[in-house]
């Protein structure tokens, strides 16, 4: 099928705006390529260092120039359900590097913290800043420049857009991204949901909503909620870093291990082609990014990714801001309905047909660029194929023709919505973006008195207290990366649907972020610029008139120009100390704003 030509306009726009950008970000590449194979500028000295603690035949492999030696790149710990798995990767991705003559050696840790332990805690203030963390360990990783191509173990929130960042960086060399997959579904998310109701309500104490949340959380693997996590596994598919397929097969199972192995060997198999197409530099370029773009939005994926995104495009060279997701949404229809924005899980979605099918009705629609390099060869067609096992042996084959489950997964001829999950806000107050996919039309424009809070603590006083009994937009303000690093405010979700419930109209106007995990509320989230750095936000009162329209994509407070410029600054309290917070002051002053990232690279 030919291109949308919106799709077709707006990757223009973006190849034209980036030009400069990508033309450096590829000289830089194209130079480092030209150095020749890595191992060989080794001195001897260095390279006995590198291969000192190896196995003998992995050694004898590791002395010889034309050889393929790949890095591994984990975020293993076993904290995480998510990146439990792992912890048996790096043996069998070394067993299967060997049993087609190459050599794999783990260069390097990242860390990986977990939004959903630090939820509505202090440390989450570490949470944003961890992705940039994660970008400058995996460059400490790979500077030994001993490996032919990398392989990124990662899953969750910030590790996955950190590990992509940070191997941008190593854009020579190919790099394919090994995910762990979805844990098996637990308690059904509307049963959890209604649990958590009953929680904030009074009405259940907390060792009732602890048993529900274990049997949500219950085993390793990925949470199966659509977040930020399995919103990162979408778009690793989508843009051609994993083998086709692969994000969603649950850990523990012989398709997993197979897939597994199967990475190992076609990163060896890239190495050895010593083809520039292969290299991480190529896969990840305008179009890869639009296509992710589509991918997000098509499936109603985290708010988190209009910052993720944007810092891993500009890490290729590639310049998108938030207009660019909003005209794209406007084109793209929403085919999924995955918890928040649905009952079902990541596993019914991958049961219903998964990637395969969702990919091959956006490229049959115009809606994605074909023509673009993978880890899987040339095209994206290869990721509307699914892996299977027949006698123990890997194939891939066509996807469902249909969807199996139309509650779940729809074609483009019958989507859930015209438009895609995520929207831009604009007014007075600045830019926003809002998640719409999980928001009942008849909630999408609110105009209510604000209330002000300076942090998420404060509003669930008031909601305890019983003040919020009403119509109103609560304004949670000084949560921008400049002021405590962007914390989630997921905490606020329970108490506003609720409110929402008992008949008030209720919204949210922050300069935080909420996440995939953004509800059936209203919530005006990003806002740039930010109360750290005088945006409007910090000028507003209680009972300022605050009207957030997500059908227009308005977010305004109906106050004179004259008086919103002149009233005086407030919403940015300074307390930075504890958990680690105080050693990242310098991150503080340097991160730039939501628009741009919030990274501290760009």
């Amino acid at each position: 099928m030919p291109l949308h030509p919106v799709l077709d306009a707006i990757t223009a726009r973006i190849e034209a705006r980036s030009r400069d950008a990508r033309a450096a970000y590829l000289e830089k590449t194209d130079a480092w390529r030209g150095r020749g194979a890595s191992r060989a500028r080794l001195s001897c000295s260095n390279l006995a260092h590198v291969i000192a603690a190896s196995p003998g035949n992995d050694k004898l492999l590791q002395k010889l120039e034309d050889s393929v030696n790949l890095g591994i790149v984990t975020s293993y710990n076993d904290m995480l359900s998510a990146h439990q798995p792992l912890a048996t990767y790096p043996d069998r991705l070394k067993a299967a590097a060997r049993s087609v003559g190459a050599a794999a050696q783990v260069a390097g840790g990242v860390p990986a913290m977990c939004d959903g332990v630090t939820q509505g805690q202090p440390g989450m203030e570490l949470s944003l800043f961890s992705r940039d963390v994660i970008a400058l360990s995996t460059a400490i990783a790979l500077s030994h420049d001993a490996f032919e191509a990398a392989l990124c173990l990662g899953v969750c929130d910030k590790i996955v857009p950190g590990l992509v960042i940070g191997a941008l960086s190593f854009g020579h060399m190919p790099v394919i991204f090994v995910p762990a997959g979805p844990m098996p579904s637990g308690l059904p998310n509307k049963e959890k949901a209604k649990i958590r109701a009953l929680y904030a309500e009074g009405k259940i104490g907390r060792a009732a909503l602890l048993e529900a949340e274990s049997q949500s959380y219950h085993s390793a693997g990925t949470c199966t909620f659509y977040g930020t996590a399995n919103s990162n596994q979408m778009l690793m598919e989508v843009m051609g870093l994993h083998l086709p397929g692969t994000a969603f097969v649950n850990p523990g199972t012989p398709l997993r291990d197979a897939l597994t192995d199967a990475a190992a060997y076609r990163a060896v198999a890239l190495a050895r082609s010593k083809d520039a197409g292969a290299s991480m530099a190529a896969v990840v370029d305008a179009k890869a990014i639009v296509n992710a773009i589509v991918g997000l939005l098509s499936t109603g994926g985290s708010t988190n990714h209009t910052l993720h995104l944007v810092a891993m495009a500009r890490a290729a060279g590639v310049l998108i801001d938030w207009t660019d997701f909003a005209e794209l949404s406007a084109i793209t229809p929403l085919l999924c309905r995955m918890y928040p924005n649905g009952s079902a899980d990541v596993n019914h979605f991958h049961a219903a047909g998964g990637m395969g099918f969702l990919i091959r009705e956006l490229l049959a629609a115009g809606l994605l660029h074909p023509a673009v390099r993978t880890i899987a060869g040339f095209g994206l067609a290869a990721y509307a194929q699914e892996p299977v096992l027949r006698d123990g042996a890997l194939f891939w084959q066509d996807a469902p023709a249909q969807s199996l489950d139309l509650t779940v997964l729809r074609p483009v001829a019958h989507p859930f919505q015209a438009d895609g999950g995520i929207r831009l806000l604009s007014g007075n107050l600045g830019r926003a973006v809002i998640k719409t996919s999980a928001v009942d039309p008849a909630h999408r424009i609110v105009e209510a008195p604000a209330l002000v809070f300076e942090d998420q603590d404060s509003f669930l006083a008031a909601f305890k207290a019983g003040a919020l009994d009403r119509d109103f937009v609560a304004i949670v303000r000084g949560q921008g990366p400049k002021a405590n690093g962007m914390p989630e405010l997921h905490k606020l979700s329970p108490q506003l649907s609720l409110l929402q419930d008992r008949g008030f109209k209720v919204a949210l106007v922050t300069d935080g972020r909420m996440s995939g995990a953004s509800g059936k509320t209203p919530a005006a989230l990003h806002v740039t610029p930010e109360a750290a750095e005088q945006g409007a936000i910090a000028r507003l009162r209680d009972g300022d008139i605050i009207r957030l329209d997500a059908e227009k994509g308005v977010l305004e407070a109906k106050i004179a120009p004259e008086m919103l410029l002149t009233r005086p600054i407030l919403g940015v309290k300074q307390q930075h100390f504890g958990l680690g917070r105080e050693l990242f002051e310098g991150f503080r002053r340097q991160v730039s704003g939501a628009e741009a990232g919030a990274s501290l690279f760009f």
